[in-house]
């Protein structure tokens, strides 16, 4: 009917029988996984959640005429150890991350849902997803895929951007991004002080070609790497966007499996 208010792809604003009425229509549940961990001096700890959980719900609801779908309570702790000498940061250790996705999705499983697909939005959990897929998928018998969202978008963020290609942390991308998600957790007045080593290629930090240990303390000071003088409202508004669209073609026609 015209007018009608469309149903919420929200997991925690839906109730159990709805929810039921979605494992028994084939929705895809769309898990967001992030973390709570130091974002400098100028973002509040929540940022990979909130970015995360953002993406996610605005993609579904983008998708949500084409294929039943819903969006799971965002995971808000991962890896994050590299981030631990800063304070604000809370971290799992490998097997702990592991019992807990396989419980996620055994619950899934329990409630007949058949397809994951898990949406991460920090860094450090990228290595231990892909380690982890085998596992989750084998022992949960649910049809569970990965991915990043700003991996996903990183073709379309790169002209967008000044000095690098993607999200580094802290960086011109999120800092614009969450001066739209949740500008009450932007300090503003903080940006000159924000800002670290930066590396125009994402890749060089999340996925160097020679791999060690560090933390981010280490190399980076402020806790920021790249640039957050850089950030703006507008294009944190135009990140968003584009990071939306890639994620919710994925939902409706890009998932491996299908």
């Amino acid at each position: 009917m015209p007018g009608q208010k469309r149903p919420s792809v929200e997991w925690l604003k839906l109730t159990a029988p709805e929810l039921n009425d979605l494992a028994a229509a084939g929705a895809l549940v769309i898990l967001p996984v992030a973390s709570t961990e130091q974002h400098g001096p100028h973002l509040g700890t929540g940022v990979d959640t909130i970015l995360c959980g953002t993406v996610c719900r605005l993609a579904a609801e983008q998708a949500q005429d084409r294929r039943p779908v819903v969006v799971a309570p965002t995971l808000w702790v991962g890896m994050a150890e590299h981030h631990m000498e800063h304070g604000g940061t809370f971290t799992l250790d490998i097997p702990t991350y592991r019992a807990l996705l396989i419980c996620l999705i055994t619950s899934l499983k329990r409630h007949g849902f058949e397809r994951v697909l898990i949406v991460n939005g920090h860094g450090g959990n990228v290595s231990a997803l892909n380690a982890f897929l085998p596992d989750m998928t084998r022992e949960t018998g649910v049809a569970v895929a990965a991915t990043t969202y700003f991996e996903l978008a990183q073709p379309a963020f790169t002209p967008l951007l000044e000095d690098q290609d993607s999200v580094l942390h802290a960086c011109e991308v999120e800092t614009s991004m969450m001066m739209v998600a949740a500008p009450d957790a932007v300090r503003e007045d903080r940006f000159a002080e924000a800002h670290g080593p930066n590396f125009a290629n994402s890749r060089d930090v999340l996925l160097p070609v020679v791999q060690r240990w560090r933390a981010i303390k280490s190399f980076a000071p402020s806790g920021v790497i790249g640039d957050a003088r850089k950030a703006s409202r507008a294009k944190g508004e135009k990140l968003q966007a584009v990071a939306v669209a890639a994620l919710a073609e994925v939902i409706v026609k890009g998932v491996p499996w299908e």
